[in-house]
């Protein structure tokens, strides 16, 4: 049986041409049309299931598989966003499970799940969850450049997560070129100074958590994929009651965004008195645009470094609240909500907040004071709120297109009430329609006791308040239904 020196392969192969062929992808998902790679297998030695250990991927490279037989089986093709994820298999000496199928090329590789490690001593950063961890997310990446060189050789493993220097090594090592370019070289700055001995723990404290901030964000490509308009009416018309000139403008940028694949250059700005559902607008969006969502509460920030961040020159230094919304969607895609908008000029602190949202606007990349880092911002779709726009300032008015949403007549409150309010609430807590009946001189006196309030917010509480009386006289009194009429309803609402 051959022995076959890893340590003295990886030597041979730092001056050694690539012999296989790079497949530049963007697919996102693995198949035998588009495998992970591609392994000469003339004899047709490897089965489905092939358990074996890859050697660094450059001249020579190859899967050794160990079956009754030990054999070597080249690469000769492989998806470019796993070029480096495969030299950290071999250089780990990590034992791995292939899943491929034999084609006319050879045998296509389309899974690979990890079985232990060969060498004993060896670490890795947390076993097969890593490992499908990285998978997923490159497959969610962008292929690298053509021109892409290789990123420094790991050292000791740690755990799964991008928390720890070895696993954020890893990550880098395995999915640097995916990256966008300014973040892979910052990336790189920031891991040498989060494991140098020559600046103080707390510099090394903030370049690991920045680092790791980062990292869990996938950044994602801004080629958006078609969506379905009559889905997206679907979806509208079941959130919202009227409002039909809304609800055409939404389908218009649908429509804009199937024709380009890119986010309109304009946000959406809703304005209108409170309670005629700007926010639930919002979020109709976002759930069409099948992206994640943050919000930015502008009533509650009075001081730019709350979105900013602090200088890691602080101890105290800590991401601003757009950074950390990207932290927690964990995409650079995301819709942002930016809830009362005319609160954005009333800043208290040591300048405007409006100035900041600007730079968010502008698709010109966002940077923050912590991370020290500039954030593209292309994958960004802003709505915002408003109740009065004669508090907007011009500069922010210039970056959304504006809709502006009508109060409701009683006439359409009723329809709310009926169809959409109180319905919705009976099927969250479990009551039928025929348990709780509403006669016409109780729904008149509903209407009468909010005709002078704005929005619908206060007839939706009133629908809870009334489902939730109605079902504790029918579990206390043991009622079969209850029947609301006029004074009923004045007794229990006003």
């Amino acid at each position: 049986m051959p022995v076959f020196d890893f340590n003295q392969q990886k030597k041979d192969a730092v001056k050694a041409e690539k012999t296989y062929e790079l497949v530049y992808s963007n697919e996102r998902e693995t198949s035998t049309d588009h495998p992970i790679m591609i392994l000469k297998d003339e004899k047709g030695v490897l089965k489905h299931h092939s358990d074996g250990q890859f050697t660094a991927p450059t001249k020579g490279t190859a899967f050794i598989y160990e079956g009754e037989e030990q054999s070597s089986h080249d690469i000769i093709q492989i998806d470019a966003r796993f070029e480096n994820l495969v030299k950290w298999l071999g250089e780990s000496h990590i034992m791995v499970r292939l899943s491929g199928k034999s084609m006319d090329k050879g045998y296509a590789v389309y899974k690979i799940l990890e079985t232990g490690v060969a060498v004993r001593g060896s670490k890795l950063s947390g076993e097969n969850g890593f490992l499908q961890f990285m998978i997923g997310r490159l497959l969610q990446s962008d292929a690298p450049s053509e021109t892409e060189v290789d990123l420094d050789e790991i050292e000791d493993a740690d755990d799964m997560r991008l928390t720890s220097i070895q696993s954020i090594t890893d990550y880098i090592t395995c999915a640097g070129s995916t990256l966008p370019d300014n973040i892979r070289l910052w990336a790189r700055r920031n891991l040498a100074v989060a494991k140098s001995s020559e600046v103080t723990p707390e510099e090394r404290r903030h370049a690991q958590r920045a680092l790791s901030i980062m990292l869990n964000i996938q950044w994602k490509n801004t080629d958006f994929q078609p969506i379905d308009p009559d889905e997206a009416r679907r979806i509208l018309d079941e959130e919202l009651y009227g409002l039909d000139n809304v609800k055409q403008r939404i389908i218009e940028t649908i429509i804009q965004i199937n024709r380009t694949h890119t986010l309109p250059a304009y946000g959406i700005l809703l304005i209108g008195p409170a309670g005629t559902g700007k926010s639930q607008i919002a979020y109709a969006v976002a759930k069409i645009l099948r992206m994640s969502w943050t919000t930015l509460e502008m009533s509650s920030i009075n001081d730019p470094e709350q979105l900013t961040g602090s200088s890691r020159i602080y101890a105290n230094a800590k991401p601003g609240l757009i950074m950390e919304a990207f932290a927690n969607a964990e995409s650079s895609n995301l819709v942002f909500i930016i809830n009362e908008l005319d609160k954005a000029s009333s800043g208290k602190g040591n300048g405007n907040p409006a100035d900041v949202l600007l730079t968010l606007l502008d698709n010109l990349g966002f940077t923050d004071n912590y991370v020290e880092c500039n954030i593209p911002t292309t994958g960004v779709y802003p709505i915002a709120t408003a109740n009065n726009k004669e508090d907007i300032s011009a500069p922010l008015m210039s970056r959304f297109a504006v809709i502006e949403l009508p109060d409701y007549s009683l006439d359409e409150k009723r329809v709310i009430f009926t169809k959409f309010a109180l319905p919705k609430v009976l099927k969250r807590i479990g009551l039928r329609s025929e348990e709780i009946i509403i006669s016409d001189e109780a729904l008149d006196a509903i209407m009468d006791i909010f005709k002078n309030t704005s929005g619908i917010r206060d007839i939706e509480q009133a629908a809870e308040h009334i489902a939730a009386n109605a079902l504790y006289r029918i579990e206390v009194d043991k009622l079969e239904s209850v029947t609301y009429d006029a004074a009923m309803i004045k007794a229990l609402l006003s």
